[in-house]
């Protein structure tokens, strides 16, 4: 079942609320409906240990529960990484050095305009 945009944007903005409420820290959201279609946005965060991460993606899937969403969740035992699909948005929670080892903002952070013409040749 495909998400409308209203319910895209209203699992947006619970989940930034959510992470926010738990002190996530350097947020990052991206609109990436002209760069893929598994997702509408990408939100990334990071938490200061894994016991942090671990209550930030549960707190994040709580929330989503409440508001009648099926979260998909992936990593919540290792806590390095924890992955939450909310259909339509993606929640990435990470520890600081799997942030900066994987650096998935970077597979992201791309104007569209540019992607396409790199794409064309």
């Amino acid at each position: 079942m495909t998400a409308t945009n209203a319910q895209i944007t209203q699992a947006l903005a619970m989940a930034l609320a959510a992470i926010d409420e738990l002190k996530g820290e350097a947020v990052n959201t991206f609109d990436v409906t002209e760069l893929t279609t598994i997702t509408d946005y990408m939100v990334i965060c990071s938490g200061q240990s894994a016991r942090h991460v671990k209550s930030i993606a549960n707190h994040v899937v709580e929330q989503a529960k409440k508001a009648q969403l099926q979260p998909r969740v992936e990593g919540l035992e290792e806590a390095e990484w924890v992955l939450i699909d909310l259909n339509g948005v993606i929640v990435h929670v990470l520890q600081p050095t799997a942030r900066a080892y994987y650096q998935i903002e970077k597979l992201w952070d791309i104007d569209p305009g540019a992607a396409a013409s790199r794409h064309s040749n």
